[in-house]
């Protein structure tokens, strides 16, 4: 046993180390922290990758990065990362609050930074999207699309951040169609849910056999499964945080975007010039933190009415006309 544990120190060192080597030795430049499911997960984690390139870009300087394979990991890059001088260290997951909040108490000098999650210390910026704002409009498009009245969701782990995803969605469904069905299932209860495509793809193909011809993931590579499954059963899905639409051409009805791409670049930028912001950003429709991808992929699924009536409806949650409930306010939908 200690020898195992020995051999994964020396691997995780190695591993980190290993990244970003270009960086200037009297300088650590920033460093990310993946979640589970890697940086190339057409999704979550690719969008801050996809932050990160462009920093690096522009710069013209690097970054370190970390793809972790299990939770016990967390810890030991954050450590690693900080105790080589990278700064700022933006780590992707509220499955990180727990340890960043440990690692940033012995590291005050460093700044750290957390998607998805609120860490209260002077060194860390916690960046919070209004992921019901995104799905809402995401609900109230399914709504005008549909063709059978029935839509689904299938979020990945069940917590409240992705509760909150459904919520939103089946506001913007019931807001559009008071009497339309949604469907929703969550993956597991484990972090795996956000890694299992077979799993998403099973059901989706239960969701189909229900009526649904609308299918919203919010899971992680568990959504790629849904996306596929609804692709080859003939009817739309709809993808999230990145653009997926291109992954099926004319058969995603369209993606909701959160800006983590920004997040992680906007970090990595002010850690930069010096002036890194700790505290808390809420990132909604009205500072386009969240949004629906619309391109020539699925240019041919959204008539002119229905994109005109999600152009009046961002524009009225902006100017606050509507207001989407947040679930993880109170743990409560105001809608079944």
């Amino acid at each position: 046993m200690k020898s195992t544990l020995l051999g994964l120190a020396a691997l995780l060192a190695a591993g980190v180390a290993g990244f970003g080597a270009a960086q200037a030795a009297d300088k650590p430049g920033p460093a990310v922290i993946y979640d589970l499911g890697g940086k190339f997960d057409k999704s979550f984690n690719e969008g801050a990758y996809n932050g990160a390139e462009r920093w690096k870009k522009e710069s013209g300087k690097t970054y370190r990065d970390f793809e972790i394979t299990n939770a016990s990991q967390r810890e030991q890059a954050l450590r690693r990362f900080a105790k080589d001088g990278n700064d700022p260290i933006i780590v992707m997951g509220f499955a990180y609050e727990d340890v960043l909040t440990k690692v940033a108490k012995a590291y005050p000098k460093v700044h750290f930074g957390i998607v998805d999650s609120v860490v209260d210390l002077p060194n860390v910026a916690s960046y919070v999207y209004r992921a019901d704002e995104g799905s809402y409009l995401a609900g109230y498009l399914a709504a005008k699309t549909t063709k059978t009245g029935t839509i689904g969701f299938i979020g990945g782990m069940d917590v409240p951040l992705i509760r909150n995803f459904g919520c939103g969605y089946a506001q913007g469904a019931k807001a559009a169609n008071p009497q339309i069905k949604v469907i929703q299932n969550m993956t597991g209860t484990t972090p795996s849910a956000w890694n299992d495509p077979g799993r998403g793809a099973e059901l989706t193909k239960a969701q189909i056999s229900q009526g649904a011809d609308i299918v919203y993931a919010a899971a992680g590579q568990t959504g790629l499964g849904v996306l596929q499954a609804a692709a080859d059963g003939g009817k739309l899905g709809i993808g999230v945080d990145s653009n997926q639409n291109g992954l099926h051409p004319g058969k995603v009805l369209t993606s909701v975007l959160k800006r983590v791409d920004e997040a992680i670049y906007q970090g990595f930028k002010d850690g930069e010039e010096g002036k890194f912001k700790a505290g808390t950003h809420v990132l909604g429709i009205k500072d386009s933190g969240v949004a629906l991808a619309m391109d020539d992929n699925n240019k041919p699924l959204v008539t002119d009415a229905n994109k005109a009536a999600i152009e009046a409806v961002t524009k009225d949650i902006a100017d606050g006309k509507v207001v989407v409930h947040n679930y993880e306010k109170d743990n409560v939908c105001p809608v079944n």
